[in-house]
């Protein structure tokens, strides 16, 4: 038996980089899994790959109409809901406060903050109606400083609110079993990271204590940890996965 068997997941960002990663992961550990993503050739290559237990369908997060598909989509199939993994992301324009613009300022925030309110928002009401759930939002070392390499304040300001908006939840629906944690990684292999930098982390090595860029699956070992019963006292908290890179 998986640490998720029996359990139904939603995994936003999940046809490439750490949204894949954490796919594999769940269906290897027993999970019924609803992928979504934009990617819509790459998203069902890999819910095909998965095989029965996994499930595509093509998401805009920013839409909430798109998110009550979603949950109607894995309710229909699968069952309740039980674990939400509101990991889509982007970095948005490289651009200093002064320079970013309004438009690329709100685009950022639309997919990293305010997707992850429609995405609870959604899902909640899933959960409720099964008795327990677990959310957990991908934010970044990025809500926890400002970082070496962040691209823009509205990329800081967008994962600074998934925490609050993490803790928030946490409170709120604890009585009801449901429990709510942010993952924040820091540099790790995926192709968001080697778009932004170079494939190998360039200068943020040296500022990395243990001088590497961590792979997919470390983050979602974590990400498993949380959305498990293993974690089962373990609510409205920031999971720092950086490699001691904020502890300097």
């Amino acid at each position: 038996m998986g640490k998720l068997t029996g359990k139904t997941a939603i995994i936003t960002g999940a046809a490439r980089g750490m949204g894949e990663s954490h796919a594999r992961c769940f269906v290897q550990e027993g999970a019924q899994v609803l992928l979504t993503d934009m990617r819509v050739a790459e998203g069902e290559a890999l819910a095909r790959e998965l095989g029965n237990n996994a499930r595509f369908i093509r998401h805009d997060v920013t839409d909430a109409a798109g998110w009550d598909a979603v949950v109607k989509e894995a309710e229909s199939f699968f069952g309740p809901v039980g674990i939400l993994v509101n990991n889509a992301g982007i970095l948005g324009a490289m651009a200093k406060t002064a320079d970013i613009s309004e438009a690329d300022y709100l685009q950022v925030c639309a997919v990293n903050q305010h997707s992850v309110y429609l995405g609870m928002h959604a899902v909640i009401p899933s959960m409720l109606r099964g008795g327990k759930g677990s959310i957990v939002n991908i934010s970044s070392i990025a809500g926890m400083v400002a970082n070496y390499g962040f691209p823009s304040l509205a990329y800081v300001a967008s994962k600074f609110a998934v925490r609050g908006m993490t803790k928030a939840a946490a409170v709120e629906y604890g009585p009801d079993n449901i429990r709510v944690n942010s993952v924040h990684p820091g540099f790790i292999m995926t192709p968001m990271m080697v778009e932004a930098t170079d494939e190998g982390g360039g200068d943020a090595l040296s500022m990395i204590p243990l001088r590497r860029i961590a792979e997919p699956q470390e983050v979602s070992n974590l990400v498993l940890f949380l959305a498990s019963d293993d974690s089962s006292y373990i609510s409205g908290a920031e999971h720092v996965i950086d490699a001691g890179m904020t502890a300097q």
